[in-house]
């Protein structure tokens, strides 16, 4: 039954019985309507299913635009078009409007199933990645213990080294970071990309494989473990209140545990309304063959 279908009803309900029981208590009054209620509607059932409900979160920010009577409704439109930035949602005296709050509390919710959700073992399995586990035994420990999320144990350490090819060029692999969401967003297209620009590039890549609970450093130990020329981390973003499918990719030559971050080069805000992930693949391959030539990256890379 609708919710329109169900208001008419009472009302009609309470018309009624507003001429009929005239002079009884409130109570009676109520409870004879509830009664009534409930014979007509009998067995049906009032629960709503996931299709009958509208996900405020699928309109962009860009186009949620909430000012009543606008004059240069066109002008801020344009301007709202450059930013996922909350303007233009009015409010009602000095608080938020209720559908701007919930749209803000979904947005928090996307934000905290991003870090706290696991990669799908079956993407990773498509994807052909073999999975390592950094010291961090859970999602909490990741969040509180940002040390543990750089090292390894050595039964980890074995394993790439028996699964990996030794001494590759570029050393690629892939990370949940703070954003396992951004990782199932965006990793069947950039992947492929980057690996194909290489190979145009004649550029060889080592075996790519999937680290759970990884911060950027981890990738310092990769380097060493592999002896890898260039080690290029694909890790999720810590997710705000706009996206939770943006995407990182660190890149360094010659990386060594306890090299300073500037030796670090970054792409970030690889996702749909930022650098799509085809298009930075594309790049990253072409950042990689830089490094290789001038064998140098971050802050002494020249670009």
């Amino acid at each position: 039954m609708s919710e329109s279908a169900i208001k008419e009803m009472v009302q009609q309900i309470v018309e009624q019985l507003a001429t009929q029981n005239s002079g009884h208590s409130k109570e009676t009054f109520e409870k004879t309507i509830n009664q009534q209620i409930n014979e007509k509607i009998g067995n049906e059932s009032l629960s709503v299913t996931d299709k009958e409900l509208h996900d405020i979160t699928e309109q962009r920010l860009q186009e949620y635009y909430k000012v009543p009577d606008p004059k240069e409704k066109e002008s801020y439109m344009a301007l709202k078009e450059k930013t996922s930035a909350r303007v233009g949602i009015w409010r009602t005296g000095s608080r938020y409007k209720t559908d701007t709050l919930l749209r803000f509390r979904a947005d928090h919710a996307v934000a905290m199933d991003a870090v706290f959700s696991y990669v799908s073992e079956d993407l990773l399995k498509k994807m052909n990645l073999f999975m390592i586990n950094t010291l961090c035994k859970n999602k909490d420990e990741y969040i509180t213990r940002p040390d543990l999320g750089r090292k390894f144990s050595d039964e980890s350490i074995q394993k790439i080294k028996a699964e990996c090819i030794p001494s590759p060029e570029v050393q690629i692999y892939v990370s949940d970071g703070l954003s396992s969401t951004a990782i199932e967003a965006n990793i069947e297209e950039i992947l492929p990309s980057i690996m194909q620009g290489l190979k145009n590039e004649g550029i060889k890549a080592g075996t790519p494989f999937f680290v759970k609970h990884g911060r950027v450093p981890a990738m310092d130990v990769i380097s060493e473990t592999l002896d890898a020329k260039v080690t290029v981390v694909l890790i999720g973003e810590r997710p705000g209140l706009a996206t939770g499918e943006s995407m990182s990719c660190y890149m360094a030559y010659g990386a060594k545990v306890g090299m300073p971050e500037s030796r670090r080069t970054v792409i970030s805000n690889i996702h749909n309304g930022g650098t799509p992930a085809t298009e930075a693949g594309a790049h990253i391959a072409g950042l990689v063959k830089e490094m290789l030539r001038q064998k140098a990256s971050g802050l002494d890379l020249k670009v």
